[in-house]
């Protein structure tokens, strides 16, 4: 065991720091266009035409759609396959079947394989390690895979497949350097993944990207079906033990244990990806679809949304780190503090914050609240904003800074450190201010 350690940790070792990684370098590991990719399925045998795969794409809501579509499959009993990015905590959540990660020896024999090939390819992190993905779940057979998005759309790796049925989530700014910066532009980047006669679910849209969805679908001869006019969520109301209450003529009454206000729009489009697949195949029944979004967690390990680690003082942390996304747990924060202000007044907000240095703060910073009490961290990659940098924002923006830190573990223990019971701790900013804090 000890030796299949060290090799899986050297194989690590050569994935992060022999291939452009976009989450840890930003832009320079970007290398859109599929011509690599191609070359990489057609070195390994084209393992995507060997699954049936659903295809998720959109600016905030493709993870947790992705993995509550992968729990209700796998309650149903199809051997179900999942990919997703970032990971969190450990480089295999990205790549599961039946919520398990893929084995270490299995990336150290597919690193070990792409070595001996002796390619030219010269793949980007992202390229090499879906092909890695798409290859395990075709040696294992398996049903269908939940296939998340990585960035855009029309020129990301994943857009080789020819899935049986496509989501976009929703459309907002994020990655603007790269996918466009207006949402007509993002949305068509988006609206890449729609394949001629295969139905794709929107959840959410404006005028202006609803009309881009609309030509690009008939220009491409793809089914729309518009979620955001078919609401299959019927009631959405909060459970005081944590999560939502809500019910669908689909699955009847269930729990939803995903806590963010945000998922009300995703289990809505989840609902109706849903309802189209017994037309192509996918048999779905109300007990097992309710089992499967109440498991989520359980069955697929997903991780950092609205996830609370505590609950005296109740300390949340989430993944949100766009405009879209922080809107929403910025509001949800308010009104848990005008609740807890109902009983305790003097109740404190303590903001644990960190962002990526490509990312548009002086836009995003005058949305926090301005009577918290902020710690200002960075995450343990290259691509993370200095502290000293952001503080100056921060305070630029008039807000209390409590302290700075090299790391979120200092923040984290600082925070806790001061807070009473009744008071609120919040970390994002970032996905790997997150993740930092979950490891």
């Amino acid at each position: 065991m000890e030796n299949i350690d060290k090799q899986y940790e050297e194989s690590l070792e050569f994935l992060y720091s022999q291939l452009p990684m976009f989450s840890r370098v930003g832009a320079a590991a970007y290398k859109p266009g599929l011509d690599r990719t191609i070359a990489l399925d057609n070195l390994f045998g084209n393992p995507h035409r060997k699954f049936r795969s659903i295809h998720i794409a959109g600016t905030n809501g493709k993870g947790s759609t992705s993995h509550m579509l992968a729990s209700v499959l796998q309650a149903h009993g199809y051997k179900t396959a999942l990919y997703t990015s970032p990971h969190l905590i450990d480089f295999r959540e990205r790549i599961r079947i039946n919520g398990k990660m893929i084995p270490k020896e299995k990336v150290i024999d597919f690193t070990k394989r792409w070595h001996e090939s002796d390619s030219d390819i010269n793949p980007s992190f992202f390229e090499l390690t879906m092909t890695m993905a798409f290859d395990w779940f075709a040696s294992e057979n398996v049903d269908i895979a939940v296939i998340e998005v990585g960035m855009g759309g029309r020129l990301d790796s994943t857009n080789i497949i020819t899935p049986i049925a496509s989501a976009i989530t929703n459309i907002s700014f994020d990655h603007t350097q790269f996918l466009g910066d207006t949402l007509a532009k993002i949305a068509g980047e988006k609206a890449g993944i729609m394949k001629p006669g295969i139905t794709t679910i929107i959840g959410e849209a404006t005028e202006e990207t609803e009309t881009v969805f609309r030509n690009h679908a008939v220009a491409t001869g793809a089914t729309l079906k518009e979620a955001y006019n078919t609401p299959l969520l019927t009631s959405f109301t909060p459970d005081d033990e944590w999560g939502w209450q809500c019910s669908s003529p689909i699955t009847g009454d269930f729990h939803l244990p995903l806590a963010g206000e945000y998922q009300k729009k995703n289990i809505n489009t989840l609902l109706n990806i849903l309802n189209i697949l017994p037309d192509v195949g996918i048999e779905l029944n109300k007990e097992k679809t309710r089992e499967g979004i109440e498991k989520v967690i359980e069955n697929t390990g997903l991780m950092g949304r609205w996830m609370r680690m505590s609950s005296s003082p109740l300390t949340i942390c989430d993944t949100g780190h766009n405009e879209a996304g922080l809107r929403y747990n910025l509001h949800q924060l308010n009104e848990i503090m005008q609740k807890r202000h109902k009983t305790t007044p003097d109740a404190k907000l303590f903001m644990i914050i960190g962002f990526v240095s490509d990312k548009d703060v002086d836009h995003i910073l005058p949305l926090f609240p301005k009577d918290a009490v902020y710690y200002i961290t960075q995450a343990a990659i290259p691509r993370a904003m200095p502290v000293d940098i952001l503080a100056d924002k921060c305070e630029a923006n008039g807000f209390t800074i409590a302290g700075k830190f090299d790391s979120v573990k200092e923040a984290a223990a600082a925070a806790t450190n001061c807070a009473a019971p009744s008071d609120v701790i919040y970390i994002g900013g970032s996905t790997f201010v997150v993740a930092d804090y979950l490891k």
